[in-house]
C-alpha cells in the first residue's frame, strides 16, 4: 500500500478536501482502536501525540464538546424575534488573572460597564448609569459605539485551559428588548388590523373611499410584524458582531497591551481623556456654585 502511494504522482489538495481528509482519516483510526464505548481524555492526548495533534488543540476541542451549544430557543417570540441570547466563545492566549483584569478595563473604559455582579466562575456586567455615563455614550466619546451597553447585562466566564491559554465565553442578554419589539409589534399589528375591519365593516363610503380608509390601516397590520422582526433581528446581530469584536482584541493582544502598559495613546483615549477632564470641570463648577447658597439665610 505505501509503495503505491509513494508510486503515485503528487497531488495539490483543497483546503475544503484537506479537512475531509483528515477526518475520514481520523474516522478510520478510531475504527481500528479497541476503546469500547468510552476513552479517557489522557488515552485520547495519548492517541493524539501519536498521530502528530498538538495537546493544545485537542484539549480546546475537548472543552467545546464538552460545553456544547446552548439550546435553542423555543415559542413564538423567539422564532419570529430572534434569540433573547446572544454568545461567542473563543480561546485566546493568556492565563485567567491577567485576562480577567484586561477585560474589566476594557469593559469599564472601553463599552461603559460596571460590575453588576462578580462571582467564582463569571462576571456579571450592566450599564454605567448617571447623567454623565450617558453623555459619554451619546456622544460615542473615543470614537467607540458603546454597544455592547445596550444590552441588559453581559455575562464574561473566562475557563483556564492549560498555562498560557484560556476560553472565554461572551453572552449578552436582549431579552427585555426582544420582548418590548415584540410586545409594540403585536399590539402595533392588532390594533391597525381592527381600525381596517372596523372600518371595512361600518363605513359606507364609495369603493376607492373604503379602500383608503379600511385598506391602509390593514396594510400597515401587514407590515408591521416585517418591520419589527427585521429591526430585532438586525440588533441582535450587531450585538454579536460586538461580542465577536471584544473577542478579537483578546486574541490580537491589543485589549492585554493596553492593560500591561497601563497608558493611554491615540486620538481614541485622547478624546476619552478630554471628556472626563470636562466632566470634572463641570462637577466642580457645580459644587463651587452651590456652596454659596448654602451660605445665604433659609439654604
Amino acid at each position: 500500500m505505501a509503495d503505491n502511494l509513494a508510486a503515485q504522482p503528487s497531488r495539490n489538495i483543497s483546503r475544503e478536501a484537506l479537512e475531509r481528509i483528515i477526518q475520514r482519516a481520523a474516522e478510520l483510526q478510531a475504527s481500528e482502536l479497541d476503546t469500547g464505548e468510552a476513552i479517557t481524555e489522557q488515552e485520547l492526548l495519548k492517541l493524539g501525540a501519536e498521530v502528530g495533534i498538538d495537546g493544545r488543540f485537542l484539549r480546546q476541542a475537548i472543552y467545546e464538546e464538552s460545553a456544547g451549544p446552548r439550546a435553542p430557543e423555543t415559542g413564538f417570540v423567539a422564532r419570529w424575534f430572534g434569540p433573547g441570547l446572544v454568545g461567542a466563545g473563543r480561546v485566546v492566549p493568556g492565563d485567567r488573572a491577567a485576562i480577567e483584569r484586561a477585560l474589566e478595563q476594557w469593559m469599564t473604559e472601553g463599552e461603559a460597564l460596571t460590575t453588576k455582579r462578580r462571582m467564582p466562575d463569571r462576571t456579571v456586567w450592566e450599564r454605567q448609569k448617571g447623567f454623565f455615563a450617558e453623555m459619554k455614550r451619546g456622544f460615542g466619546v473615543g470614537g467607540k459605539s458603546y454597544r455592547l451597553a445596550k444590552a441588559l447585562d453581559v455575562t464574561v466566564v473566562v475557563t483556564q485551559l492549560e498555562t498560557g491559554f484560556c476560553h472565554v465565553e461572551a453572552t449578552a442578554n436582549i431579552a427585555d428588548r426582544r420582548n418590548g419589539v415584540a410586545t409594540g409589534t403585536i399590539a402595533a399589528t392588532g390594533a391597525c388590523g381592527l381600525v381596517g375591519l372596523g372600518a371595512l365593516t361600518l363605513l359606507s363610503v364609495p369603493a376607492i373611499g373604503l379602500l383608503v380608509v379600511g385598506g391602509a390601516p390593514l396594510l400597515a397590520a401587514a407590515v408591521a410584524p416585517v418591520i419589527g422582526t427585521r429591526s430585532q433581528r438586525r440588533f441582535a446581530a450587531e450585538m454579536q458582531l460586538a461580542l465577536e469584536q471584544l473577542l478579537d482584541r483578546l486574541e490580537q493582544g491589543e485589549i492585554k497591551a493596553r492593560h500591561q502598559s497601563g497608558t493611554r495613546g491615540g486620538f481614541a483615549d485622547l478624546g476619552a481623556m478630554l471628556f472626563d477632564r470636562v466632566n470634572a470641570e463641570v462637577r466642580r463648577a457645580i459644587s463651587e456654585s452651590s456652596e454659596p447658597r448654602r451660605r445665604l439665610p433659609g439654604g
